[in-house]
């Protein structure tokens, strides 16, 4: 039986999104009809994520600080837009991945430099498969309802994140006329607080998987409109993206502690 439907305040997640003839006409949506499912939900992550990945050994081998930021900040502004034109979700989850991936490649050899002479040299494959252990353990706590997504989850978790973002991109805004941030602020250091900081983050963007899973069961089930398979794809990767790096500054912190 299909488990009833969620409310909810957050604007990204309302029900008219997901409820429907099954077929969108928009422009963006392009000419694509049917219903969402796990299978083409699952096909999209894949792509997006052999995107990232390739425009990530772009962005390691061929590194420019000036596209890199670039990227970043028209990233943000492509998670931004996408999180509430989800009919956009082809095209913008695309150029995100383009976007995000020569980012995260150029952060990747930052964080390889820093600690190319010290037993972390290895950080970056270290992240990736730290983030992936973490992605296949809670698809596998979901699938076998271990975890179970309630209202009260949702709204904690959402609320959380809301938070957590806010505070990134608060922080990354005023760098741009205080450099010093970084290092003023605690939670970024490598001391107890900067390394229970970097657990918590990590702790939620692993529930956030949880959320991204539930939300793509429930479009599936309410027979939500195909362009919401690229949707679902988006938000994995979102949270896929925000765990790596995650997991980057928190090794980190443990390379500087010692």
């Amino acid at each position: 039986m299909s488990k009833p439907w969620y409310k909810t305040n957050n604007p990204a997640m309302k029900e008219e999104y997901f409820v429907g003839s099954g077929s969108y006409s928009g422009s963006l949506a392009g000419t694509q009809t049917g219903v969402m499912t796990v299978n083409g939900t699952v096909a999209k992550t894949g792509l997006l994520l052999s995107i990232v990945f390739s425009m990530g050994i772009v962005g390691y081998l061929f590194p420019n600080p000036v596209l890199a930021m670039a990227a970043i900040v028209l990233a943000i502004v492509a998670a931004i837009v996408g999180m509430f034109k989800r009919e956009w979700a082809m095209p913008i989850s695309l150029a995100y991945s383009v976007l995000e991936g020569y980012a995260l490649g150029f952060i990747s050899l930052l964080y390889s430099i820093q600690f190319a002479d010290t037993q972390y040299k290895g950080i970056v494959p270290m992240a990736m498969a730290a983030t992936f252990a973490v992605f296949g353990t809670m698809l596998t706590l979901y699938v076998t309802r271990v975890i179970k997504v309630t209202d009260t989850f949702r709204t904690i978790v959402w609320g959380a994140t809301a938070g957590a973002m806010l505070f990134y991109l608060g922080t990354f805004l005023i760098s741009f006329v205080m450099p010093g941030i970084y290092e003023v602020l605690p939670v970024f250091s490598a001391g107890p607080i900067g390394i229970g900081f970097s657990l918590l983050m990590i702790v939620l963007a692993a529930a956030n998987f949880a959320t991204d899973f539930d939300m793509i069961e429930r479009g599936v089930e309410a027979r939500a409109p195909k362009y919401m398979e690229w949707f679902g794809a988006f938000a994995v990767m979102l949270t896929i993206v925000w765990l790596y790096l995650e997991m980057l500054r928190l090794i980190s912190k443990i390379a500087r502690s010692r």
